[in-house]
């Protein structure tokens, strides 16, 4: 390159106009860097949240101070119902990561789209239509998924304040089984049929948990007169004994049972109520359990579950009554058959008729030999009709 081509060169780099840098394009690295800095910020604060939500921890700075250890609601939770920690963190676990990866989208989603209209605006695009078209298109969009903020909505609040997690058995309405899934909009219950039910979340107005924190077994057992309270109570301590020996059943068992007393009489048995508190999701277990042992309990003392006292009163006729009746009945068989004869025979009669030829038509001196045979029976007839 000579000298001359060097020198235009760097006239040329002189002459540019390095100021066209320091607007637009660093306007626009500006935006960019500052937006994923920011949410790197927010996702920070967010992952903080989590977290403690996750751990489950309450304490006062003043506490950590003098060196004393945080109280673990975990722990506490865990001793109030019974359930193990580790059940318990995990399902902390799984709600903070809902709620957590729900609200980072979120944040992604509105810092992308401000940052969006602010480079737009950098480049000297006129961004008043797209605001404008922005708002309408947010009103038509509020108006048409409306049910679907509410689902989100509704799912986020179920998720924060935990009202139903993976395996709890619920009651949500027609719904009612295991639920399998839960997510911001949906939840997936499973019934005692197998079916796998898609409830909205927006269209749950009540739940009812039958496995959050402890359950109770509630047993009506009619007992007859002849048991009383007392055995009843010797048979519940010897069946708790019983079932106290069965590992399983005895993990299940928060307490022994509780006779809550007579629940309802009838004229052959009594209704007296047993409850037992249990861990969550084994109350059905128990109940199978206790009821086995029972059994077996009143099969030793010569007991029985009460039942129902039905007396069915059978009478016979008397003589006379029973002998007219056969005879009425006799009577009606026979007039059965002397129909049925009389119908067969007419029936045969006619398929002859039609079956024969037609006969000739009578002459005048028949005609009138039968009109004077038949003159004096109708006069007859009329004398006795008068």
């Amino acid at each position: 390159m000579t000298s001359d081509a060097m020198e235009s060169t760097v006239q040329a780099a002189s002459d540019f106009d390095w100021s066209f840098l320091l607007g637009a394009p660093l306007r626009i690295t500006v935006i960019i860097i500052g937006a994923i800095v920011i949410n790197l910020i927010v996702r920070l604060f967010i992952r903080r949240f989590t977290t403690a939500v996750a751990k489950g921890t309450v304490g006062s700075e003043k506490a950590e101070g003098a060196g004393l250890a945080k109280f673990s609601s975990t722990a506490l939770e865990a001793q109030r119902t019974g359930i193990d920690q580790q059940t318990i963190k995990e399902r902390r676990a799984q709600r903070a990561k809902t709620v957590g990866r729900m609200l980072s989208s979120v944040t992604t989603i509105l810092l992308s789209a401000i940052a969006a209209l602010m480079i737009l605006d950098a480049l000297n695009f006129n961004i008043a239509p797209i605001l404008a078209s922005a708002g309408i298109a947010g009103v038509a969009i509020a108006f048409g998924a409306q049910e679907l903020v509410r689902d989100y909505l509704s799912g986020f609040f179920i998720v924060i304040e935990d009202q139903y997690g993976i395996g709890d058995t619920v009651d949500l309405g027609e719904a009612v089984g295991e639920v399998e899934d839960v997510g911001l909009r949906r939840t997936q219950v499973r019934d005692l049929t197998g079916t796998l039910w898609h409830v909205r979340n927006g269209e749950i107005l009540r739940v009812g948990n039958l496995s959050q924190g402890w359950a109770r077994a509630v047993l009506d057992i009619p007992i007859d007169y002849r048991t009383t309270m007392d055995d009843f109570r010797e048979m519940t301590e010897e069946i708790t004994r019983t079932l106290r020996q069965d590992h399983e059943i005895n993990k299940a068992m928060l307490e022994n049972p509780e006779i809550a007393g007579v629940q309802s009489l009838s004229g052959s048995y009594r209704v007296i109520r047993t409850m037992i508190k249990t861990k969550p999701n084994q109350q059905w277990l128990v109940e199978r359990a206790f009821r086995a042992a029972l059994m077996t309990e009143l099969a030793k003392r010569g007991g029985q579950i009460g039942m129902v006292q039905e007396t069915v009163l059978r009478t016979l006729p008397d003589a006379e009554e029973a002998d007219s009746a056969k005879k009425s009945a006799g009577s009606s068989d026979q007039r059965n058959k002397k129909a049925t004869v009389g119908a067969a025979s007419t029936a045969r009669s006619k398929t002859a008729a039609a079956d024969e030829k037609p006969s000739s038509l009578p002459s005048d001196d028949e005609i009138r030999s039968t009109v004077q045979e038949d003159s004096p029976s109708e006069g007859s007839d009329d004398d006795a009709d008068s």
